[in-house]
């Protein structure tokens, strides 16, 4: 049997591709030698993660990543970016995705599922910047996209029924292709997508009080995320 090494590029086809690369490369240009950076996952991060490497090469810059997922983890190693957990080194600043963005700088983000990491990231850099092109934005949050509610497995009938007392118009249980039941995080847990049709300021914390419940994927009032476009 041969062993095939890790494939370095994203296994879909990147929507909106030529805008993410000069908003990958914007980001890049803010690197400087010495960061500890939080790097997050997603098609956007992916490319800021290889123009970060590109950059790091080229100018001999040392730098430190904490990786949100096990796929940007083996990302960096492939591209010779260090790498570090957030129980290690506390990240000078981070960079991340977004699925929905509004005006206020609300964020619904997790469609990786990797939402948990990511938050230990953002609540821990004095910075974070959310790499989003157009079609991120949206005048209503949850438009789009449901909230991914991570929860311990033996607890998401629970949540679930929990959720729908908060307002949740509809909550699944997210499967994947090619795998029979439901999605396991990388942190053992699953995945509830939830559809809110209103969003308020409180729900984030209302969603994280319910027993069982591991973290959300909603990003609400976080002072230090600039939006990058």
């Amino acid at each position: 049997m041969k062993w095939e090494q890790y494939n370095l590029e994203w296994n879909s086809e990147i929507s909106n591709r030529d805008e993410k690369e000069r908003i990958a490369e914007r980001l890049a240009g803010i690197v400087q030698d010495g960061d500890v950076i939080g790097f997050g996952s997603g098609s956007t991060s992916y490319l800021a993660a290889k123009a970060i490497a590109k950059r790091v090469h080229e100018e001999n810059i040392d730098i430190i990543a904490v990786p949100t997922s096990c796929e940007i983890d083996i990302l960096c190693g492939s591209l010779g970016i260090k790498t570090a957990g957030i129980d290690k080194v506390k990240p000078d600043w981070s960079f991340d995705g977004a699925d929905e963005y509004d005006d206020n700088g609300w964020l619904i983000k997790g469609r990786g599922a990797a939402m948990f990491k990511e938050k230990l990231n953002i609540i821990n850099s004095e910075k974070v910047y959310i790499l989003a092109d157009s079609s991120k934005w949206v005048n209503r949050l949850g438009m789009n996209f449901d909230v991914p509610v991570e929860c311990y497995p033996t607890a998401y009938r629970y949540v679930g029924q929990e959720l729908l007392k908060l307002g949740a118009d509809s909550c699944n249980l997210r499967t994947g292709k090619g795998k029979d039941g439901p999605i396991i995080t990388e942190n053992g847990n699953f995945i509830i997508d939830t559809k809110f049709s209103n969003i308020n300021e409180d729900l984030e914390k209302e969603i994280k009080l319910i027993p069982g419940v591991i973290e959300s994927g909603l990003f609400i009032g976080y002072d230090n995320i600039e939006i990058l476009d």
